[in-house]
Formats: C-alpha cells, structure tokens, sequence
C-alpha cells in the first residue's frame, strides 16, 4: 500500500486562500480526506507558528488536530505577533531531509505552499523519486522558481475543481436557516 507523508506551510495555505480575491477558506477535514483520497498522504504535517502566551489560538490548534493533522509548531514570543510570519521553511526541509536520511517508511511527499524556498527540496526529492506533488494554494502566488517543473508534479488547490471539494462551506441548519 502506498504510504505518502503530507508538508502544510500553514502561513502560505491561509494567505493563499483567505488573503485573495475572491477569499475562500479551506475546510481541514475536507482537505485531509481530500489529500487521503487523491494523494495516499498517511501522515499530513502542520506547520505554523507558535505564539507564546497565544491562548486565543488554541481552538485553531485544536481544529488543525481533530482534522486529523500532525501539528508542527515554529516558535515566536507574543511581541512578534504581526511582524512575521511563521517561517516554517528551513523546519519543513530539515524534517523532509531527515526522514528521507532515516529511511522512514514513506513512499513520496506532497508539499503544500507557493513559496520558493522549496525549490531546491523539491528537485532533491524529483530526484531520488520521492516526490508526489506541490499543491499550490493559488496559481497567483505560486513562485516564478517552479515554471519548469513538469505539470504532473504540481497542482492548484484554488481550480474549481479542486476547491469545491474542500472549501469550508456554512453548514445549514435542518429547518433551513
């Protein structure tokens, strides 16, 4: 059976969907058992800054869980709150790079963000044929870095026929509210 590990930049999935026009949310449970289903991803990693002190995120924390992903945190202390953002970079490729050094049981990656600073990572990965897919979470803001990769390796979460099937949708109530 296949065996995929799953890498969320956090900060570049929200600003890749909340922060465009039009906005749309993703739905975590819907995008966990949409990278289950289409993907084969056993295990999908979380990553997001940490604010200390940062007890008004905690239903956040818990929601990322309850939809069934690993939650990896980056440090930061509250005063850095709205300075920066996670930087979750270097920890997603030292994790990729370790995993893949151990030998863990997994068969390939699928990266979640636009940023390129996973360039060199993902053509590691290409080449050791361990690397499934990047899902950009807007074809806006998928870095200029990868316009050479071979389509089969990446995807947009934000094509209809990728959002409808995981975007938050309101739940109406049974009398039709």
């Amino acid at each position: 059976m296949i065996s995929n590990y799953a890498y969320i930049d956090g900060q570049n999935l929200k600003m890749g969907t909340i922060d465009t026009n039009p906005s749309w949310q993703i739905d975590l449970r819907r995008f966990r058992v949409y990278l289950r289903e289409k993907y084969n991803v056993e295990k999908a990693f979380y990553y997001m800054g940490y604010v200390i002190d940062g007890a008004k995120y905690e239903k956040l924390y818990e929601n990322i869980q309850e939809a069934g992903f690993i939650l990896v945190f980056r440090e930061h202390n509250s005063s850095m709150l709205g300075k920066k953002k996670g930087n979750v970079d270097t920890d997603i490729v030292l994790n990729v790079m370790k995993r893949t050094y151990l030998k863990e049981p997994f068969d390939k990656i699928v990266l979640v963000s636009g940023d390129g600073d996973y360039k060199a990572l993902v053509d590691f990965l290409i080449e050791q044929n361990k690397f499934e897919k990047i899902l950009f979470p807007n074809k806006k803001f998928a870095s200029s870095l990868y316009k050479q990769l071979e389509p089969k390796y990446f995807d947009y979460l934000n094509y209809p026929s990728v959002q409808h099937k995981i975007e938050y949708q309101k739940r109406r109530s049974s009398l039709g509210n």
